[in-house]
């Protein structure tokens, strides 16, 4: 209000239209920076993305080096400086190196178990369900050598990370349940022998599976025997659909 009545004699001193008008610019300059000083000073926005991408960088690194050196070998300052942070970010996300193991074990079943929900086996017909469930598991595993590492090595310690982590049990019953509906639908059409249990069928497939990788080295230079070349690999997954389809079928 002063500023306007300042601007007022201002104009009857002068005598001039174009010096009143100054003024007035003038004192809506001032109005407009008394308003910015006297604003709330609005925080920047939490950049929640840019922590949640942090983790999961720490969580790929961490994969690799557990994968190849083990718990005991896996080194947290190698992980900070591939992943360019701070040890204490390591330890602020996962608070110890058995945790970041147990986050790393939990991600990478994480990512099976939801390959496995995409097949839609209840689409398919018992036996294209239980030969595409035998591939898969196949597929994944040759494509997945690192992961075969990380489960040897979570069983050199037992299980006991993964006997810790809900998230971990959690995660295996919609694959134990997509087997045993597939088991049932084929009993009840007379494809499959009734009475499997789906957690045997699943660990019969694994052991098929898991073996070809986790076992490659030492019964390559025991026997001479080829598992590594495509031709080898595409007889071996072949015979594992085999394997499975006949131990279920109702002859």
């Amino acid at each position: 209000m002063s500023s306007r009545l300042d601007c007022a004699m201002e104009v009857r001193r002068s005598g001039g239209r174009s010096e009143g008008l100054n003024c007035e610019m003038a004192s809506v300059k001032k109005q407009g920076a008394r308003a910015a000083k006297s604003a709330p000073v609005k925080s920047a926005p939490v950049k929640r993305r840019d922590r949640e991408r942090t983790r999961q960088e720490i969580l790929d690194i961490a994969f690799e080096e557990f994968a190849e050196n083990g718990l005991s070998g896996g080194n947290t300052d190698a992980i900070a400086a591939r992943a360019n942070v701070t040890k204490r970010l390591i330890f602020y996300y996962f608070n110890s190196k058995e945790e970041l193991f147990t986050a790393v074990l939990e991600m990478a079943y994480a990512e099976m178990r939801a390959a496995e929900e995409d097949l839609h086996l209840e689409a398919l017909e018992p036996e294209a369900a239980i030969r595409r469930l035998a591939e898969f598991t196949f597929d994944f595993h040759q494509a997945h050598p690192q992961f075969v590492r990380l489960v040897s090595i979570e069983n050199i310690h037992r299980g006991r990370h993964m006997a810790s982590s809900r998230r971990l049990k959690e995660m295996t019953q919609p694959s134990i349940s997509q087997i045993a509906k597939v088991l049932d639908r084929g009993a009840a059409g007379g494809a499959i022998r009734p009475g499997i249990d789906p957690v045997e069928l699943h660990m019969t497939l694994n052991a098929l599976s898991f073996f070809a990788v986790a076992n490659r080295h030492t019964f390559e230079a025991q026997f001479a025997f080829d598992m590594s070349s495509p031709k080898a690999r595409a007889q071996r997954r072949a015979e594992t659909a085999d394997l499975l389809w006949r131990y279920v079928r109702k002859d």
